[in-house]
C-alpha cells in the first residue's frame, strides 16, 4: 500500500449501520494510505426503519467519536442517497468526491485510492471506480452490522446495559456509549415493533421450499403538478408515505393490479378510458434491496391526469391518509418515504437532478 503522501483521498464506502469493529479497521487503512479520506455514508436519505434506524449524522457522529482528533481533521463525510441504479449512484459518489476535493484544495487530478473488501455479491460496486487505485482488504472477522442491530431491538429495555455489554467485542466502546444515549430518544420503541413484525414475516416464509419472490405493482399518479400519495397504515412502513400500491392478484395482470389497488387505498374514480389514456409509462424496479420483506419486484405505472381540478380521494383498505402532494415539496420529504418509493417517484418525476 502507498504511504499517505502518495495518496491525495482515501474514499471509504459504507453504511455503518452502526459503525463497528470491522468498519474501524477499513477506516484505520484508509487514514494510513491518504492525507485525507472521504467516508461516503450510504442510504442517507431513508426513513428510520430497522434497516436503517440511524441517520447519516448519527453515523457521522460515531464514527468521529471512535477517532483522535488528529484524525477527525483528516475526515470529510459524503452523504449518498440511495439510487438503485449502480451507474448512477457511481457517478454521483465520482462527483461528490470531486467537489470535496476541489473544496480542500487538491487541484483538479487528485491521486484517489478507494478503501474496502469483497463481503459478497453486493461489494460489486468496488470495481466500477476505474481511475481510482483499489485497495481490497480481507474482512476483520465476522462482524455484522445486521446482527448488532438484532441485539438493540431484540433487548428488553431493563436488559439494555447487558446486550451493550455483550457487544463489546464487536463495536468500539464510542459505538456502545452513542446506542446507549440513542436508545434514550423516542425512535427505538416504534422500531422494535416494525422489527418484531418483521421477524414474524421472515418467519412464516422461511418454510418455503425456496426463497419467496413477490411480485408487487405500485401507481405514479400525477395531477395538476400534485403527485398522489398515501401514508401506510400496516408494518412495514407504518406512517410513512408511499405511492398507492401491493400485491398482484392470481387471476390479474399487472396493469389490472395496479388500478386496483389504486381504487382500494384512495378512491380515485375515474373512469377505466381516461386512466389508459393518462398513462404515460411503467417500469419495473427489481433491486435485490429494495424491500425489507424481502426479494420484491414491483410493476409501477405512471399516470399523468393533465391540469384538471384534483380529484377527491380518501385514505381507506392500508391506507391511513390519501393525499395530494405539491411535486415541488416531494424532494425535502425524502425520508419519510418507505422503501424506495422517492426513487419511483424520481424516475417518473426527474426530482433529483443533482447527486446528493
Amino acid at each position: 500500500m502507498k504511504t499517505p503522501a502518495q495518496h491525495d483521498v482515501a474514499v471509504y464506502i459504507g453504511r455503518f449501520q452502526p459503525f463497528h469493529h470491522g468498519h474501524n479497521a477499513l477506516l484505520q487503512s484508509a487514514l494510513d494510505s491518504a492525507k485525507h479520506v472521504v467516508v461516503v455514508v450510504g442510504s442517507a436519505y431513508q426513513a428510520r426503519t430497522p434497516k436503517n434506524p440511524f441517520t447519516w449524522a448519527e453515523r457521522a457522529e460515531m464514527i468521529k467519536l471512535a477517532l483522535t482528533p488528529q484524525q477527525r481533521d483528516r475526515l470529510h463525510f459524503l452523504p449518498m442517497r440511495d439510487y438503485y441504479n449502480q451507474a448512477r449512484w457511481v457517478e454521483a459518489v465520482r462527483q461528490g468526491v470531486m467537489q470535496i476535493a476541489t473544496q480542500i484544495g487538491l487541484g483538479p487530478r487528485p491521486q484517489i485510492a478507494l478503501v474496502g473488501h469483497f463481503k459478497d455479491a453486493t461489494s460489486s460496486y468496488l470495481k466500477h471506480f476505474d481511475g481510482w487505485l483499489l485497495h481490497s482488504l480481507p474482512r476483520a472477522g465476522a462482524i455484522d452490522a445486521v446482527h448488532l442491530r438484532h441485539a438493540l431491538f431484540a433487548s428488553h429495555p431493563q436488559a439494555l446495559d447487558a446486550t451493550l455489554s455483550a457487544l463489546a467485542s464487536a463495536a468500539p466502546s464510542t459505538t456502545l456509549e452513542f446506542l446507549r444515549a440513542w436508545s434514550a430518544l423516542p425512535y427505538l420503541p416504534a422500531l422494535k415493533q416494525e422489527w418484531q413484525a418483521l421477524a414474524q414475516y421472515h418467519e412464516i416464509w422461511k418454510v418455503a421450499p425456496y426463497p419467496p419472490v413477490f411480485v408487487t405493482v405500485d401507481c405514479v399518479v400525477r395531477c395538476a403538478d400534485h403527485v398522489l400519495l398515501i401514508q401506510r397504515g400496516q408494518a412495514p412502513g407504518v406512517g410513512l408515505h408511499a405511492v398507492p400500491g401491493g400485491f398482484i392478484e392470481q387471476r390479474e395482470t399487472a396493469y389490472q393490479s395496479a388500478l386496483r389497488e389504486l381504487q382500494e387505498e384512495t378512491g380515485l374514480q375515474l373512469l377505466e378510458s381516461s386512466m389508459q389514456a393518462s398513462l404515460k409509462g411503467n417500469a419495473v424496479f427489481d433491486h435485490p434491496d429494495r424491500s425489507q420483506r424481502g426479494r420484491t419486484i414491483t410493476h409501477a405505472f405512471y399516470f399523468d391526469l393533465g391540469q384538471r381540478p384534483l380529484p377527491e380521494v380518501k385514505g381507506s383498505d392500508d391506507a391511513l391518509s390519501a393525499t395530494w402532494f405539491p411535486i415541488s415539496k416531494l424532494v425535502s420529504m425524502e425520508e419519510q418515504f418507505h422503501d424506495d418509493h422517492f426513487h419511483m417517484l424520481d424516475h417518473f418525476l426527474g426530482l433529483s437532478t443533482q447527486p446528493t
